[in-house]
């Protein structure tokens, strides 16, 4: 059993995914547009060339993501995807990259259990909790 999470970027989800592979190193393993759908009834109008389903990877995890119906009303509440990296440093250059366009919700610090932490929703509206160097 695998859970991954889908991210509905409403139109925005190509400029994500440059986003991501600007800042986090993010491949593309699969894309589809709304134009391939064998059934083109379930298309949002004009959104042929809108991603209808893509996967993607950031280090190990797959990503999943699409465009929905195109509203440009994408929002991410309840939800945090966690960054997990080795060193403080890689945990300070992800969360600026992350920030660039974004709002920074806990700004990074040393914590009891990491020497780096901080919470930033990218300039998509993903939340991103980042934590490096963390303590034995």
């Amino acid at each position: 059993m695998h859970v991954n999470p889908y991210l509905m970027f409403d139109g925005r989800t190509e400029e994500a995914l440059d986003f991501y592979k600007k800042t986090l190193g993010a491949e593309v393993i699969m894309l589809m547009r709304f134009k391939e759908n064998p059934e083109p009834q379930y298309n949002p109008p004009g959104g042929d060339d809108k991603v209808m389903h893509c996967a993607f990877k950031i280090g190990n995890q797959v990503l999943m993501a699409s465009d929905g119906d195109c509203s440009g009303k994408g929002e991410f509440k309840g939800i945090s995807l966690t960054l997990t990296v080795d060193t403080a440093a890689d945990a300070d250059r992800y969360f600026a990259a992350l920030s660039e366009g974004g709002q920074v919700q806990m700004p990074m610090s040393e914590t009891f259990f990491a020497e780096r932490f901080g919470i930033v929703a990218d300039k998509f509206g993903v939340s991103w909790m980042v934590i490096g160097g963390g303590k034995a």
